[in-house]
């Protein structure tokens, strides 16, 4: 019942992390009817090109061992090893394709399904393989009762293809009877790809439904409850309220430092409470005027406090004040729009500078 639960709970999707932490560890979709189709087929073409030459060569090497076992001396070690290589060699020559050929399926069966990848834990030893309650559980749970109906589905399949190829092929098996002992193996040979061929076809509805299924079911295993995605979240994310912190603590700096920046601003234009904007202009390092601190509310009252203190003009100008605050951030010059009115305020601003001094 809590295993029921469980899988009841993981009603989300499986992120992307989740899907390549399950890939690193080998935990991959495979499908096993993939496996023996490839198996199928590779024994399909060693019976096609391989079986017939190299089983004859074969064949003729036994014979004549067994016609004329005399013929090969066994007086000490060095003939019976000789012995030994001589048929170890026509066996191996024998067996070579077809090891390969099988090897070959095998390795194409699995790197189409899935990359090659090194998991050393897939190997370590578990002692879940060898529990008896885990064992029960693999045969009687919702994967065994799949594999016994593949099992069902492909045993039915390939009764009714071998009883339907033997039906119409019962002559020519019945006359084999009466016809020469040597045409037998090529009778045979031809007869068994017949049957592979056609159980191969007949399996291929059952591999694509495997293939589709053992993703669907292995997406099905990874999915997560929604307390596993809120952590996973937070694992790739960072704890919101520690982001929360620390985005507080960027902008703390951030104002300290416009705050900083105010007393060397060439004027501050405000809006009177409510927006303060603070602009440094130097004509000999050229460029248009440079925001060097904005704020709004307390912020803007801080930013007229300070520049009051450091004796920098305030001028009081509530659109421009507004305009320049959504329209320029801190450390960039003003756009071209706004050129003439803070020119304006610049040349009223020296020039009452250089008229006092006059008067000084």
């Amino acid at each position: 019942m809590a295993e029921t639960a469980d899988k009841e709970s993981k009603t989300e999707e499986p992120t992307e992390r989740r899907i390549q932490d399950s890939v690193e560890k080998g935990n991959v979709p495979v499908s096993r009817e993939a496996s023996t189709f490839a198996s199928m087929v590779g024994i399909l073409v060693i019976a096609a090109f391989f079986l017939p030459e190299r089983s004859a060569r074969l064949a003729l090497a036994l014979r004549q061992l067994l016609d004329d076992p005399g013929g090969w001396s066994l007086a000490n070690g060095s003939d019976a090893r000789h012995l030994v290589s001589a048929v170890g060699s026509e066996a191996a020559w024998f067996l070579l394709p077809v090891i390969a050929t099988l090897t070959v399926a095998g390795l194409v069966a699995s790197f189409l399904q899935n990359a090659p990848k090194l998991v050393p834990n897939r190997i370590k030893p578990q002692l879940s393989r060898i529990s008896v309650r885990e064992g029960t559980k693999r045969v009687f749970g919702v994967r065994g009762q799949t594999e016994f109906l593949k099992a069902t589905s492909k045993f039915v399949a390939v009764a009714l293809v071998v009883l339907v190829i033997l039906r119409s092929d019962q002559l020519r098996v019945m006359s084999a009877i009466y016809t020469d002992p040597a045409a037998l193996p090529s009778l045979i040979l031809g007869l068994a790809m017949k049957v592979l061929a056609a159980v191969s076809v007949a399996t291929i509805v059952i591999v694509a439904v495997d293939l589709v299924w053992s993703r669907l079911h292995w997406r099905r295993d990874l999915r997560m409850t929604k307390q596993e995605l809120k952590d996973e979240i937070k694992q790739s994310e960072g704890d919101p309220l520690v982001k929360s912190r620390l985005r507080s603590l960027a902008r703390d700096r951030a104002r300290r430092r416009m705050i900083a920046a105010v007393p060397h601003a060439t004027l501050v234009v405000v809006n009177p409470t409510h927006f303060a904007v603070a602009l440094r202009y130097v004509r000999e390092q050229g460029g248009a005027p440079l925001v060097v601190a904005k704020g709004q509310d307390l912020v803007a009252l801080k930013i007229r406090e300070v520049a009051e203190d450091h004796d920098v003009p305030v001028v009081e100008d509530k659109p421009l004040a507004r305009s320049l605050y959504d329209a320029v951030e801190v450390d960039q010059m003003i756009p071209p729009e706004f050129y003439k009115a803070v020119a304006e305020i610049i040349y009223f601003l020296q020039s009452e500078g250089r008229s006092k001094a006059v008067a000084g």
